[in-house]
């Protein structure tokens, strides 16, 4: 039995298996995906995790080979009607989302766009944006905050570190983000899935939003590095 309020050292394919049919309120993630090669950008022009042979053929993190067709029908089985689901996407991969989302049963809402305020390299325009796909199952259901813009504005530039001055997860998601989804398509006390959780930023979201979230983490690094945020985001809220 799945409980929430609980991050899974799991494959997320494994993981859904055992979930129920509409057991989620809503899903919000940031898949693996892989980038654009970089092979023909000089190391010296790069920083950080694009420097490696890894990140030049396009794969930055041990397990970034899923694909959308893998996990979007286990999405809809366990999402609840008229619930929403958002997934992030960069720029190489929105053709191919695109496909596979308008071949499932899922309804296609709108295309949000992250303005992250910095930049990265890359060998054209230097990236700031990344998408963000909206998706609803079964009826039309509106946000709670309808003047919400589609154009997201939330600084990605002062990621947490750990003690030696490390990005916790190279691709970290400011937390005020993910609340703004979440709090935009759930009401408090309902449950949250994220299949990829990272460092465990949707899950302290949830905490601050008084939301259940139930997640999936396979790299035992990443897993360990979420398990001790929420342990340190509780403590905090407990002060309060």
């Amino acid at each position: 039995m799945i409980e929430f309020d609980r991050i899974y050292n799991q494959d997320c394919l494994q993981v859904m298996r055992n979930m129920p049919n509409e057991s989620t309120d809503l899903i919000v993630t940031d898949p693996p995906y892989r980038v654009t090669s970089r092979g023909g950008m000089a190391s010296t022009t790069m920083s950080g995790y694009w420097v490696t042979k890894k990140a030049y053929s396009g794969k930055i993190f041990d397990h970034n080979d899923i694909d959308i067709d893998e996990y979007l029908p286990d999405f809809y089985r366990i999402l609840k009607a008229n619930a929403h689901c958002y997934i992030m996407c960069n720029n190489y991969n929105l053709p191919h989302f695109f496909d596979v989302i308008g071949k499932s049963k899922f309804k296609f809402v709108k295309l949000l766009v992250w303005d992250k305020q910095s930049k990265i390299c890359g060998r054209y325009y230097m990236g700031q944006v990344e998408h963000i796909f909206m998706l609803r199952k079964g009826k039309d259901k509106p946000i709670n905050n309808c003047s919400s813009s589609d154009l997201l504005s939330f600084s990605n530039f002062n990621r947490e570190k750990d003690k030696e001055g490390n990005n916790l997860h190279d691709s970290i998601k400011p937390v005020p983000l993910m609340q703004y989804l979440i709090e935009n398509s759930t009401q408090e006390g309902e449950i949250v899935f994220d299949p990829f959780i990272g460092s465990g930023t949707t899950a302290i979201a949830c905490l601050r939003s008084h939301r259940h979230y139930i997640g999936c983490e396979i790299d035992k690094k990443y897993y360990n590095i979420a398990c001790n945020r929420i342990t340190n985001e509780q403590q905090q809220l407990s002060f309060f």
